[in-house]
């Protein structure tokens, strides 16, 4: 029944998300508190002056009820239902007053039917963390399990980071060198040498590092609250987590234990002064987003949020109401139904605006293209109001473009000239060329010059991310160090993981002291870093990389919270000379324009793009070739012109090469040389060259 007092006072509060001040004035009394209708296009929880605005949503729903925690207590202290009259169409909307944002946690308990044969399984029993929560409580410790359980609660965050009248950075995609990492595993190690290990202030601390390697954007491996401890095991003695964390929580939250400090009801700060400092020295900040499922997994997996909402809006459900499961973790997100959508869309918006984020890696993103039935889509809602929303206008996005249900869309992924994708057949062509597999020449060279078999240069211009390695699958160092995987320590009997690495041990397996083996693997290092820096396209590498970090053989340590997983800051001494040739490479790059975008139809008769074999304009793409040899020619206006030429021999002979003819008044030297790397090297060069066995030159065109 409703309740009506006499209020003595009348109190000024702004509208939220309105330049003008309204009365709000209490209208109710629920649960001992005062009580209005709220804000009810505001999802989540906002702090106003005087009070908190609650908004939630269900279609199905009977009845909703607000719960109010003290911090950290596993029972609420004031339960406080929504008034039927507080609900307008499938939205529950309820501002309570005398609230301090700091003294209280929140959930939410869900009424309503129990069919699940249609999908519909509330539980009035269970509570509920609010999709659109800005931070999870009880996970501030990693490795300690939530309090409670599984019951999940939120705080309401105060928003005041002071940005300073900073805007993005901006880079274009084909300036971009993109460095992936995982936010823990990059300084947990004690070799990092960091104050605060495996955090994003000791990820702060790498800056200058980063600065000296010369990469321009990092990807952060998942970031949103996620909790180690749902697939938490114990292994012959080792502790296993859900290290690398694609397994969402909560969308719109980061993940608390990733910070050096608690930021009780100000969470996100430190990501936030992360995100500005990298912005403030040139370097973006990307986040890997798993819109494709959550940690619910599916009729055996944990209830804590979408579940109770809407179970059968929220996931892709079959006929009988089960969870279809193309993202391979028990549950798929449906993201293509309207209320889906719009969540998703909201939570990019908000990590744009509030966090200032330049862009997101999707993870299987050929997901969010599938139907209610699970269907691809032509053109799917969801992609299409991604690639054309305003406010995400000027962030990068970028779709690891396949799914674990089958769905492979390289080349494909639907993307309105917005979208990049992760080249999954550059890595797989030129990690086969490399390494000396028969009948890759043709393949290795279309991959160099920006893949323009799969992707149309005039419908998808910078649609191509270049890369050999990434978190999934074998660091650089170990591709050149295992034939197969070695994950026995996940617990899986080796079963899990990829088996198609497309590797090679360059003779023994794994550790070795032999050093001809050890000069050969790293000469294979060397070559992947400089096909990978001179290829068109946007190239991204794994951290460590550029030092030889290695994973032991594991292609999926996604549990290993340990040295398998972590960087070990002291191969960067051990292998400085391959950090410098990193460094070289990333800079040779930058200097030169012609490797990342066409300049012009060519220069001095020579075309934008030709291949060669080791005789100029002969690349016959035989099965047996292995040699290769891709020009790049143009010229800037008022510049000089720029004329690259690149000889890729994976043979393991030397090769005698005819490099084009040069008109007189220009000279071919030799810039690079994976066989003995030396920095700034400069040597005059014949146009008849011999190639050492599996090697990378370069040359470039200089006036005499």
């Amino acid at each position: 029944m409703r309740e009506h007092k006499n209020f003595s006072r009348l109190t000024n509060y702004p509208t939220v998300g309105v330049g003008r001040s309204i009365h709000l004035v209490p209208m109710d009394i629920v649960g001992g508190f005062e009580v209005r209708p709220g804000f009810y296009e505001i999802n989540g929880a906002t702090a106003i002056p005087g009070g908190v605005n609650f908004t939630v949503h269900s279609h199905n729903a009977t009845g909703i009820e607000l719960l109010l925690f003290h911090r950290q207590e596993p029972e609420p202290f004031a339960v406080l239902p929504f008034p039927k009259h507080y609900r307008i169409g499938n939205v529950y909307s309820m501002i309570v007053f005398q609230l301090d944002i700091e003294e209280f946690e929140y959930a939410y308990r869900v009424d309503g039917p129990y069919e699940p044969e249609k999908g519909l399984i509330f539980d009035k029993t269970k509570f509920l963390l609010d999709p659109y929560a800005k931070a999870v409580t009880g996970q501030s410790v990693w490795g300690m399990p939530s309090p409670g359980g599984q019951h999940y609660k939120a705080r309401v965050v105060k928003d005041n980071f002071d940005w300073e009248a900073m805007g993005h950075p901006l880079i274009p995609m084909q300036d971009l060198i993109i460095y992936e990492l995982h936010v823990r595993g990059f300084t947990k190690h004690a070799s990092s040498g960091v104050e605060n290990p495996g955090t994003f202030d000791g990820l702060l601390e790498k800056l200058p590092y980063l600065l000296e390697l010369g990469v321009n954007a990092v990807e952060l491996m998942p970031i949103f609250e996620f909790d180690e401890m749902l697939d938490y095991r114990e292994v012959d003695g080792q502790k296993l987590y859900n290290y690398w964390g694609y397994n969402t929580v909560s969308f719109f939250a980061p993940n608390t234990s990733y910070t050096a400090s608690t930021e009780y009801n100000r969470e996100g700060n430190e990501l936030k002064h992360l995100i500005q400092v990298f912005n403030q020295h040139g370097i973006e900040v990307y986040l890997d987003v798993v819109f494709n499922h959550t940690a619910e997994g599916n009729e055996d997996g944990p209830f804590f949020s979408f579940k109770g909402f809407d179970n059968n809006i929220y996931y892709l459900l079959t006929p009988e109401g089960k969870y279809y499961n193309f993202s391979g973790c028990g549950n798929t997100l449906n993201c293509n139904h309207p209320i889906v959508q719009q969540m998703i869309i909201d939570c990019l918006r908000y990590w744009v605006t509030t966090y200032h984020v330049d862009g997101f890696r999707f993870d299987l993103a050929s997901i969010m293209g599938r139907n209610e039935d699970g269907s691809p889509m032509s053109k799917p809602p969801l992609l299409q109001s991604l690639a054309f929303d305003p406010i995400l206008g000027n962030v990068k996005l970028i779709a690891e473009a396949w799914d674990a249900g089958g769905l492979y869309q390289v080349g494909n992924f639907p993307s309105w000239n917005r979208w990049a994708e992760w080249n999954g057949k550059y890595r797989d062509d030129i990690r086969r060329f490399l390494k000396g597999d028969n009948g890759m020449a043709q393949a290795a060279a279309l991959r160099i010059a920006g893949s323009h078999d799969i992707y149309d240069p005039m419908e998808r211009q910078d649609a191509s991310i270049n890369f050999l390695t990434c978190h999934d699958g074998f660091t650089l160092y170990d591709l050149y160090s295992y034939n197969e995987k070695h994950n026995e320590k996940n617990g899986w009997n080796n079963t899990d993981g990829a088996n198609d690495n497309n590797s090679w041990n360059c003779g023994v397996e794994g550790k070795t002291e032999d050093v001809q083996i050890k000069a050969l693997r790293f000469r294979m290092i060397r070559n992947a870093c400089a096909v990978l820096l001179l290829s068109r396209g946007t190239p991204m590498f794994l951290a460590g990389d550029e030092f030889g970090n290695t994973q032991f053989g594991n292609n999926n340590p996604y549990c290993q919270d340990n040295e398998i997983s972590w960087l070990d800051w002291e191969l960067l001494e051990k292998n400085r000379e391959l950090f410098k040739f990193f460094q070289h490479m990333i800079r040779f790059r930058k200097e030169h324009p012609i490797l990342r975008k066409n300049l012009s139809n060519g220069i001095l008769g020579f075309p934008d793009i030709s291949f060669h074999g080791t005789i100029p304009w002969s690349l016959g793409y035989m099965d047996y070739d292995h040699y290769i040899g891709v020009m790049f020619a143009g010229q800037k206006p008022k510049h000089r012109p720029e004329i690259i030429y690149i000889a890729l021999n994976s043979y393991w002979e030397e090769v005698e090469v005819t490099i084009p003819p040069l008109p007189k008044e220009f000279r071919w030297n030799r810039v690079i040389n994976t066989w003995k790397f030396a920095q700034n090297i400069e040597e005059l060069c014949d146009n008849v060259v011999t190639i050492p066995p599996r090697t990378v030159e370069v040359f470039e065109a200089f006036l005499n």
